[in-house]
């Protein structure tokens, strides 16, 4: 299954941006139960993140990160791209 990266820049105040990681980290706890082997993460040295994970295609890559609580919410601006891993 192909990987896919969404780098995202965060677009709201740190309190506002706060309460809404928990429900992020049980979506991403789900995607890695349904077997999309997602991980996410930000930037120690500036603001933003990246999630990865893998999706069939484009088209389910782009309706999994629209059901991300940071995209619902407004939290974070992002772009969304397929990973080609060229070594395992």
């Amino acid at each position: 299954m192909p990987w896919f990266v969404k780098i995202e820049e965060g677009i709201v105040d740190k309190p506002t941006f706060d309460q809404n990681v928990p429900a992020h980290q049980a979506y991403v706890q789900e995607l890695i139960t349904k077997g999309h082997q997602a991980r996410t993460g930000y930037w120690k040295q500036k603001g933003g993140g990246m999630m990865l994970f893998q999706a069939t295609s484009m088209a389910e890559a782009q309706a999994i990160v629209a059901e991300d609580p940071l995209i619902k919410n407004n939290c974070v601006n992002y772009k969304l791209y397929e990973w080609c891993v060229v070594v395992e």
